[in-house]
């Protein structure tokens, strides 16, 4: 990975992510489908039945039947909604919020009187957020067109931060972990769901950026280098927790890898201090 730039590694996640954007046509093709030139795995890991999917990673009948159509793109490593404990009230970022899954679940808990924050860089994903909102009538979101290592949200606005399966795209985490201790305020909590390793990455999967990195698995950290990132960033009770249950659905992104060997999901959970 040493041969790429900071840049190049954001370009290439964001074509991955437009490309998800709009793979689904009025016609119902994808950029899945057989006659598709981009018809690989950086474009096509998502299962068509996302339902499914989300349902292995920890979301309930009902929270997939609460979003919009269109809403629910397969996409992440676990729910987030399951550690936040958000309350009424409540001002929630999502960092990385494609389709706006995440973000409309939380607006439900946080009700009329609470404010969901969505950060995309992936213009496309934003255009369907919105959408999807204005379908949905979420009035109390708002989806936002920025990188989540230059977030576009003042400091100390947001009580938690939630992400799934994002944050290990970044190539600069620590930016992305300081951006977070900014804008949460005093008191505020990280709750996300990402993909953490194991063991050491061979190189084959190291520098397979077109399908590996903007895929969620060479991208990833380690607990101890995370705790690091973490605790540099200014954050207290800092909890890292595999999810040994995760290599279930993991093995199946690319079937033949082992990819169960090197990364499993994890729940990060972590404090900004008052």
């Amino acid at each position: 990975m040493t041969n790429l730039t900071n840049d190049q590694i954001r370009q290439n996640v964001r074509s991955r992510y437009k490309q998800i954007a709009v793979r689904t046509n009025e016609s119902g093709s994808s950029c899945c489908s057989p006659e598709h030139p981009k018809n690989s795995a950086s474009c096509c890991d998502t299962p068509a039945d996302f339902n499914a999917i989300s349902q292995k990673l920890g979301y309930s009948s009902d929270e997939l039947t609460a979003v919009p159509e269109g809403a629910n793109l397969g996409l992440g490593c676990g729910n987030p909604q399951a550690i936040a404990e958000l309350q009424a009230g409540e001002t929630v970022l999502d960092l990385g919020s494609g389709g706006g899954f995440d973000c409309f679940l939380a607006s439900r808990q946080v009700g009329e009187t609470g404010h969901v924050i969505g950060v995309d860089m992936t213009p496309e994903m934003i255009s369907r957020a919105r959408e999807n909102a204005a379908k949905g009538h979420f009035t109390n979101t708002d989806f936002r067109l920025g990188e989540i290592e230059h977030l576009p949200v003042a400091d100390q606005t947001v009580n938690v931060i939630i992400s799934n399966c994002v944050i290990n795209l970044s190539p600069d985490k620590q930016q992305v972990f300081h951006e977070a201790y900014r804008v949460l305020k005093p008191g505020g909590r990280l709750a996300i769901s990402d993909i953490v390793t194991t063991a050491e990455l061979p190189p084959e999967i190291k520098d397979d950026l077109d399908q590996l990195y903007s895929g969620c698995i060479s991208g990833a950290s380690s607990i101890s280098a995370l705790e690091s990132m973490l605790e540099q960033s200014g954050f207290t009770d800092i909890s890292i927790k595999p999810k040994d249950e995760s290599k279930a659905f993991i093995q199946d992104w690319i079937p033949g890898a082992n990819l169960e060997h090197y990364i499993v999901s994890a729940v990060i959970q972590a404090t900004k201090s008052i």
